[in-house]
């Protein structure tokens, strides 16, 4: 049977929290791994290169943030005037300002600062991954700018470098509502539920968009990296080491340079879309959750292995989904036999080293996270080994991995269920998002 999700639930979903953006002022608060200035925070609040164990305000950004992002190691942050301001690594010229990080300190990278190069646009809404940042202009035009040799710029072919801001000319013509990047691919929903899909596309985490589909590097050291069951530093360095050398090897390997619309859903209305580190999920408006890409850590949320975008095997109703590096997530309509009205749960399947599912069961299936039954999800994001959500009651809950304080709660400990985030009560949240090791939260003032 057909379930629909009617875009204007998304919609409402989210206007929950954002219906109070443009009619009063806003702070931007973060915590978690500073190691990268990804916090923003200055060297007096917590050392420069610190952690924040707690939300912290950041100092510097104008009183009328509309929305935030945060990247694997910088974030952004989007004003009510269609302004950018931008901090953290820019190794790969991520914050779209000239220099790189070895003709500027690190305390430069540290301070938010505006992105030039904007001025035929007014930004709507920002987005970050890895290496390169995005922004969908009010026109609903695309803007890149970062460093990947993966095609994840889709500027075309061998263009693997744009300091500045660069419109995407390839999707010109059409109006983009969202945009969701990878470490190496990128996909761009239109407002007529169009999908684009650009970039590095081993495993058809880009649907069967290349010209042959084939495994990724990456799921050579998989078993390896799943073996590593003992969290230290020492392990967990190693499986990074892994990883990155995997990583190395994808760069040799095919890329489509320029959006593409996705083979499989020519007849098919999209209405949302998650990448992760190297998988893909994407909603239909007939309730149908595809997924796509590696599945070495059951990402994937299905039995059937085959390459390219298939059905998640999932029970509930979607009407919204999200991905960290390896896990992923569905806000779903939730209805017990006690309520006359249907609820939202969220549902986690995937990478789960340090909890970060929030719930037990098999974790290449997808399952209720039961610690936030009641608390009326609607949102949730997911970094490394660590997840986050915002409920209806402007609160934030995290759970994980609790190292660096990327969980907010005060401490290092890792937490297997949801808990509330106590140093945020009595803020009104209005967003909260997960990097790959730091969170970004948005409030009302």
């Amino acid at each position: 049977m057909l379930r629909f999700v009617n875009k204007r639930t998304i919609q409402s979903q989210w206007g929950l929290l954002t219906r109070r953006w443009m009619s009063g002022k806003t702070r931007v608060m973060s915590f978690g791994d500073g190691a990268q200035s990804a916090l923003g925070l200055a060297a007096s609040s917590i050392g420069l290169g610190f952690d924040a164990y707690e939300p912290t305000p950041v100092p510097g950004l104008p009183p009328d943030v509309s929305s935030v992002a945060a990247g694997h190691y910088h974030s952004l942050a989007v004003t009510s005037q269609g302004h950018v301001w931008a901090w953290g690594r820019n190794n790969e010229l991520q914050l779209g300002r000239r220099g790189s990080s070895t003709t500027f300190s690190s305390e430069m990278w540290n301070k938010p600062q505006k992105i030039e190069g904007f001025t035929q646009v007014r930004v709507q809404a920002a987005i970050a991954s890895g290496v390169i940042s995005a922004a969908i202009g009010d026109d609903g035009s695309l803007w890149v700018w970062g460093k990947s040799k993966r095609g994840q710029l889709g500027l075309g072919k061998d263009i693997t470098e744009a300091v500045l801001p660069a419109r995407v000319e390839a999707l010109i013509g059409q109006e983009i509502v969202k945009v969701s990047l990878g470490w190496g691919h990128a996909l761009a929903l239109t407002k007529d539920g169009k999908l684009f899909g650009w970039g590095y596309y081993a495993d058809g985490r880009l649907g069967k968009i290349g010209k042959y589909l084939e495994a990724s590097p990456l799921d050579s050291v998989a078993s390896k990296v799943k073996t590593m069951n003992e969290y230290s530093k020492s392990v967990f360095e190693a499986a990074e080491k892994l990883v990155s050398e995997a990583i190395e090897k994808e760069k040799d390997m095919p890329v489509i340079w320029e959006p593409t619309l996705i083979r499989e859903l020519y007849d098919v209305e999209v209405v949302d879309v998650a990448c992760g580190l190297d998988h893909s999920l994407v909603l239909c408006s007939d309730g149908s959750l595809l997924s796509g890409g590696s599945n070495v850590y059951g990402q994937l949320g299905r039995v059937k292995v085959d390459l390219g975008l298939h059905l998640v095997d999932i029970s509930l109703q979607p009407i919204s989904i999200a991905s960290g590096l390896g896990h992923s997530f569905a806000i779903c309509k939730s209805k017990s036999p006690e309520d006359e009205e249907d609820g939202l749960c969220v549902v986690t399947w995937g990478w789960n080293q340090s909890c970060q599912l929030g719930r037990e069961g098999p974790e290449n299936i997808p399952l209720v996270v039961d610690g936030l039954e009641g608390e009326m999800p609607v949102s949730v994001s997911g970094g490394r080994v660590h997840s986050i959500a915002v409920t209806g009651k402007r609160e934030v809950w995290a759970w994980g991995c609790g190292r660096n304080g990327r969980l907010g709660l005060g401490s290092s400990a890792d937490e297997a269920e949801p808990m509330l985030v106590e140093n945020l009560e009595g803020c009104e949240v209005l967003q909260a998002v997960a990097g790959f090791d730091h969170n970004l939260v948005l409030v009302a003032e």
